[in-house]
């Protein structure tokens, strides 16, 4: 009987701590909304934080306290003079206010909601019968447009309110909270979540995620984009910053974007292009062809090869960018120069098996894993063709298309050793049973040798100190490749002669890189190549994380 009333009085603390410390203010929220709707549930969500490089986080959603205007119509005496009294405070609609005092057996009737504490407590001061104010829980989004395609926002799904973009759908389970939660469940709940936690997977127990966006780096990134949309007058600006060893997003922005907490009047803004979109990103794509041929040991920086400005395969012309002949050449150049009869050699030197093979190594035939909602599948089609011109256009990045995120993705294997990372935006997940979850950031297959990895880096930083001058560091060694790609027009199926896609990747300092970048936008007006758009804002945002993180010079 001793151990049973222990085990009782145990029972009773844990329900106690639980109801007073873990539950704390979802009942005392619940105490303020006493009123005679009990049918109304108290809207409450987990929050999605910033991590700052000193490990300060900052909420990028959250809930923030409003307040709810109500009256009851059964004992309001004066419609008149309390719409008076009330619309010097709050905006209300006469009308529609008079109609709500109508129903004089109706006991309880909404006026106003997402009214400001201030405002507020000015209503209570007037002391009116039949005017109750009430507590209410909102969703805040204090970075408004900042990262907000990673963020993502909430909506209806018939009569539920969820998560319907980006992390806010992705970790629905998580930030979602039940109304309640019975005795019972919650030992279910602490245990499921040890279990889980012991398991290595990650739980889907209600709780807080806290991401790998750094809000400094986010907001700068975010302020180059901004500016090369208005120079240019781009159709589309969107890019990212990871670091390449771990996958780790650093920063995330598109645009056009969205404010979260506003009304959402251009749905298509909703998209996240990066994770979503699908585009033929053009000589971007060399270096993996180049580090193809390198890994295989067909090809080295020295090889050579005849170049004629134009060759044809299939009958079908390939031309390099200004059709000029470069006569014999190695390999180096096929980068520095960005030549497209270079690419097509390498390709040959593969051979379609290979090439193939190589392609799929670098992940474009899997999503990548991204914790965010809606990854594209990226249209490798060409690549099963018998047609050798196919491949050879595939190899400067025409005639397939990719999301931007898997293009990082095999992007960074040429930086970090060979392997394959999988990018994620969350790094823990901090369950309220007080349980947290690391997001561990785990290597994948080597896909490239790691001298293959050092090799094409090596190529890349040449690239970028013979060619690239405002890129070029004293201090630090860049490895980047610019893409300019010709759009295809959706309705005939040929290529624009005038729009254009630019893209510009790099990774720093290049032999142990901390950060790979990546920027592109859609058809910059009055320009013609990557080169003119996207190096300055590159150029800034690789000082910037550089001097921003204190990273050691490595020359």
């Amino acid at each position: 009987m001793a151990l049973a009333f222990l085990l009782i009085a145990i029972l009773c603390l844990v329900r106690l701590f639980f109801i007073q410390v873990v539950k704390a203010e979802y009942y005392r929220d619940k105490g303020d909304r006493q009123y005679l709707r009990p049918s109304t549930n108290i809207f409450d969500r987990g929050s999605i934080f910033a991590k700052k490089k000193d490990g300060a986080i900052f909420a990028l959603a959250g809930m923030k306290t409003a307040y709810l205007v109500t009256i009851n119509p059964r004992i309001l005496e004066n419609a008149s003079s309390t719409y008076t009294k009330l619309s010097q405070i709050i905006e209300l609609d006469e009308d529609d206010f008079i109609k709500h005092t109508s129903d004089k057996t109706d006991p309880y009737e909404e006026i106003a909601s997402k009214v400001e504490q201030g405002k507020a407590e000015a209503i209570r001061k007037l002391g009116i019968k039949g005017v109750t104010i009430y507590k209410q829980k909102l969703r805040s989004y204090p970075f408004g447009n900042s990262a907000s395609h990673v963020v993502g926002l909430l909506g209806y799904k018939g009569d539920d309110y969820l998560g319907r973009y980006g992390l806010e759908r992705q970790y629905e389970k998580v930030l979602s909270r039940k109304e309640d939660v019975s005795f019972a469940n919650f030992f279910v709940e602490i245990f499921s979540g040890i279990g889980s936690s012991l398991s290595g997977d990650i739980a889907e127990n209600e709780g807080d995620i806290i991401t790998t966006i750094e809000p400094v780096v986010q907001k700068f990134f975010e302020g180059e984009l901004t500016k090369v949309k208005a120079e240019w007058q781009a159709d589309q600006v969107s890019g990212l910053v990871m670091d390449p060893k771990t996958g780790e997003i650093i920063a995330m922005s598109a645009w056009p974007n969205f404010d979260p907490g506003g009304r959402q009047t251009d749905l298509s803004a909703l998209t996240n292009p990066l994770v979503e979109g699908v585009y033929e990103l053009g000589s971007i794509f060399k270096p993996l062809t180049m580090a193809a041929g390198l890994d295989s040991g067909v090809v080295t920086a020295k090889t050579t090869y005849n170049d004629k400005g134009c060759i044809t395969l299939n009958k079908k012309e390939i031309c390099n960018y200004d059709e000029r002949a470069r006569g014999v050449i190695p390999m180096q150049e096929v980068l520095s120069q960005s030549l497209n009869c270079g690419s097509a050699f390498v390709t040959e030197q593969l051979g379609q098996d290979r090439f193939r093979q190589y392609f799929e190594a670098y992940g474009f035939n899997e999503p990548t894993g991204i914790d965010l909602p809606n990854e594209a599948t990226n249209l490798m089609k060409n690549l099963d063709s018998p047609r050798i011109v196919d491949y050879a256009t595939a190899s400067f990045g025409q005639g397939i298309a990719v999301t931007p995120i898997s293009l990082v993705r095999a992007m960074a294997s040429l930086s970090n050793g060979g392997y394959l990372v999988t990018p994620h935006i969350v790094s823990e997940i901090d369950y309220q049973n007080k349980l947290t979850q690391k997001v561990e950031s785990k290597s994948g297959k080597q896909i490239l040798k790691p001298e293959t990895s050092e090799e094409i880096s090596r190529m890349l930083s040449l690239v970028v100190d013979t060619k690239m001058p405002k890129v070029k560091m004293e201090n630090y060694t860049i490895a980047a490749k610019t893409g300019t790609a010709q759009m295809v027009d959706s309705a005939s199926g040929k290529y624009y002669e005038d729009r254009y896609l630019h893209s510009f990747f790099g990774y720093f300092p290049a032999y142990d890189p901390k950060f790979i970048v990546f920027m592109f936008i859609i058809n910059p007006k009055g320009v013609r190549y990557s080169s003119e758009t996207l190096t300055t804002p590159f150029v800034n945002t690789s000082r910037f994380l550089l001097n921003y993180y204190q990273v050691p010079p490595d020359r």
